[in-house]
């Protein structure tokens, strides 16, 4: 929701868009925000993720559960059991896109009544 109605000028538009990009860089693709919002419900092993985020692959969450592990959004717990469990956790600084995914699901649901509305008017 924008609440403020300014017109930033150049440089602030420039300085905007250099910080969404970083933002998409670190967060971009399908996975890895459904990924987030999976573990901040609940700490699970990778097939519990894989579960509740069905179409995709191992090697795709494999892949997103890297990345998120670098960018400090989620932990590895790695449990000395037979066989070895490991357990993937929300840290802290996933919950720092609280309002990001709230704003985003908002948009989501406005856009989705936006095209069944579109749809029955044709």
């Amino acid at each position: 929701m924008i609440i403020d109605n300014n017109i930033p000028d150049k440089d602030a538009c420039a300085d905007s868009l250099k910080h969404v990009l970083d933002a998409l860089y670190v967060l971009g693709g399908k996975w890895k925000l459904p990924v987030i919002l999976s573990l901040v419900q609940s700490s699970k092993r990778f097939n519990e993720i894989q579960y509740a985020l069905s179409g995709i692959s191992p090697k795709v969450l494999a892949q997103e559960l890297k990345d998120l592990e670098l960018n400090e959004f989620i932990t590895r717990q790695v449990y000395p059991t037979t066989p070895v469990t490991i357990v993937y956790e929300a840290t802290e600084y996933s919950h720092t896109l609280k309002n990001v995914l709230r704003e985003l699901s908002a948009w989501g649901e406005q856009h989705r009544e936006k095209i069944r509305s579109s749809l029955k008017t044709k």
